[in-house]
């Protein structure tokens, strides 16, 4: 068993599944935190050998984000914690939402507190949320999912700070798949979308034609949040996107094209939607506020990419790639023949 230099919590969701291989790769001894880690480390453990990790430098711990002391033996090796952790998923309840998302991050961090040698602990917010005031209406107005972002990124800053603890969040918009296989574990959000129009079930463009859904792919995030301990200032706030990312109607024109289906034309407004049923839209409520023309602050990643030598995939490709495996996969019904170890 190795000895961890590196705690990934959330490692079995789609950025963890990046991150350890990458870790290892470079080296790094990483804990995985599973819950219920004897029914799912081997499948983690196959998972990292299968692209491309060492699994000589990894091993998996039993912990949970909602247990005491996350359920963790003690761990005073590790220089850097990863809470990749969370529920990602729309319908939420407030109580749900925040068990995980809030408490959970504030609790990983105060275990985090306690090493001896923490370099760095790395928390995953949101492009939309970072930035967003906590108030009396937030769960109602964004949902519970989007809220509980948004609070967990004030706690997390708020205690950090309270207690000095070196700390960075980075913000990353829509994570697809690996630039070249297109793999992705997660099928909701934007993948969504390429299903309806996959299935001829997405007459119109959602939102106006200044709307912009900012992708990264997962293996280059993987790469970029390797490099945050060393690159990254304490205190850092880093906002990662491929600002090649086409507008959201010449997006899904360009899917519809790798797709072979027709493409929607027309825009609707986002206030449009919000009025008419979601039966007749078929659209979530807690998704239309992902639908913007906002531009991010991204200025200190582009930095930090430099400084790492860290080089963006193409994103057409990308793309392409992530659609055909979408397509392959039935989106997440079933799994394709397996990636090649790259």
């Amino acid at each position: 068993m190795s000895t961890p230099d590196t705690l990934v919590i959330g490692s079995t969701g789609l950025i963890g599944r990046w991150l350890i291989p990458e870790l290892t790769r470079q080296g790094r001894h990483v804990a995985a935190m599973v819950r219920n880690a004897a029914g799912r480390g081997d499948e983690l453990r196959g998972w990292v050998d299968a692209h491309g990790g060492n699994t000589e430098l990894l091993t998996i711990v039993d912990g949970e984000l909602t247990a005491p002391g996350l359920g963790l033996d003690p761990l005073p090796t590790v220089r850097d914690v990863y809470n990749l952790g969370g529920r990602f998923a729309f319908g939420l309840t407030e109580t749900e939402a925040r068990a995980v998302n809030v408490d959970g991050a504030v609790a990983a961090l105060r275990w985090a507190q306690e090493l001896p040698r923490l370099r760095r602990f790395v928390h995953i917010s949101g492009y939309r949320v970072a930035g967003a005031t906590v108030n009396s209406t937030l769960y109602r107005d964004k949902g519970a999912y989007e809220a509980s972002k948004v609070e967990a990124d004030h706690a997390v800053r708020d205690h950090a700070e309270a207690n000095g603890i070196p700390y960075a969040i980075v913000n990353p918009s829509t994570v697809i798949g690996d630039s070249v296989t297109g793999e992705t574990t997660q099928f909701i959000g934007l993948a969504d979308m390429v299903r309806d129009l996959h299935r001829g079930k997405l007459p119109v463009i959602p939102g106006g034609r200044d709307v912009w859904v900012p992708v990264v792919t997962a293996d280059y995030f993987a790469r970029f949040l390797a490099a945050v301990p060393e690159h990254a200032e304490p205190g850092a706030a880093l906002w990662v996107l491929d600002e090649d990312t086409p507008l959201l109607g010449d997006l899904l024109r360009d899917v519809a094209q790798t797709l072979g289906v027709r493409p929607p034309r027309f825009h609707v407004p986002v206030g449009l939607i919000r009025r008419l049923p979601a039966r007749l839209t078929g659209a979530d409520p807690e998704t239309l506020g992902f639908l913007s023309a906002d531009r991010y602050p991204t200025e200190s990643a582009r930095a930090l990419a430099e400084r790492a030598g860290l080089v963006a995939p193409p994103l057409p490709q990308a793309i392409r790639a992530w659609v055909g495996y979408l397509v392959a996969s039935d989106f997440g019904k079933r799994i394709p023949a397996p990636t090649p170890v790259r």
